[in-house]
């Protein structure tokens, strides 16, 4: 499989590689990951079933999102595809564990304000369906935002939840409130991460800010920086950087409700436990200001 991999790589990148090192690495929850080297160059492997190559192939296509806009760092894609029974995703290495200085987290805020700039004629949504974790995500291009929402993020994901087995009392009040907590709002669609929590931003060891492991698409900005509150928040750096480059609209501290039980109810279909109790109460915090 290594061998494979090594020879898609010199294909793509016009250079002989060879692999004479090769060394497992924590993945997440959903890949296993591994470094590979020739003694000179070294990439990041993502590695899962090779049934999920399309997962892999909408990833690389999102970090060339990003990438294409000028704004943050995130490893470029190298190659992806099947070798022996799995799928592979090749990305630049970048040396991580810088010790997050405050200026690079300021400058991670100003580079994020600067990519939701980066906006689609073509309305909501993204020109690949991806995966939010390994749970699929649906991007059908639409023309209004709290229609992608209600559709496309929330009653999805709702319709996911209910075939495992959650209780949402309030399910279908909640959605057709949807309207109503997103009235008199209207964002502009930009490019955003779309699973921007503390465990996918770093800091490299010379001092650069990165984000990675998107889930792409054109949104609401806020989507972000809900859900970099979400799992505790980035430092106050990076919010007071991303503000001052771009002001947030009146009423986010509602929608980031909204927009963060979309990842509750996600981690409840793929971790179950708590997470069903945990979206309720969103739900119930969100009805009452309707």
């Amino acid at each position: 499989m290594w061998n494979q991999i090594a020879a898609h790589i010199s294909q793509v990148t016009g250079r002989p590689f060879a692999v004479n090192h090769q060394r497992s690495l924590g993945g997440g929850c959903i890949n296993a990951a591994a470094s590979l080297s020739d003694g000179q160059q070294t990439y990041f492997v993502k590695l899962n079933q090779a049934a999920q190559v399309a997962m892999f192939e909408a990833e690389a296509a999102g970090l060339a999102e990003m990438v294409a806009s000028q704004t943050m760092r995130v490893p470029s894609p190298i190659c992806w595809g099947i070798a022996a029974d799995s799928a592979y995703l090749v990305l630049e290495w970048l040396e991580l564990g810088g010790r997050g200085a405050d200026a690079a987290w300021a400058e991670m805020g100003g580079n994020l304000a600067a990519m939701h700039r980066t906006t689609s004629p073509q309305g909501f949504g993204w020109k690949l369906h991806n995966t939010i974790g390994s749970t699929p995500q649906p991007n059908p291009w639409t023309g209004d935002w709290t229609t992608f929402w209600q559709t496309h993020r929330l009653g999805f994901q709702f319709q996911l939840a209910n075939r495992r087995g959650g209780s949402f009392p309030q399910q279908a009040q909640l959605l057709d409130a949807v309207p109503q907590l997103l009235a008199g709002h209207q964002p502009q669609p930009a490019l955003v991460h779309g699973d921007l929590w503390s465990g996918n931003a770093a800091v490299t060891r010379s001092g650069v800010p990165v984000i990675f492991d998107p889930a792409t698409y054109y949104g609401d900005r806020e989507v972000d920086l809900a859900m970099t509150e979400l799992f505790g928040s980035f430092p106050a750096e990076f919010y007071q950087a991303y503000r001052e480059a771009f002001p947030l609209d009146p009423g986010y501290q509602q929608r980031k409700v909204l927009y963060n039980l979309y990842h509750i109810l996600n981690h409840f279909n793929l971790f179950g436990g708590g997470y069903d109790a945990q979206a309720n109460r969103m739900m119930a915090q969100l009805l009452s200001w309707v």
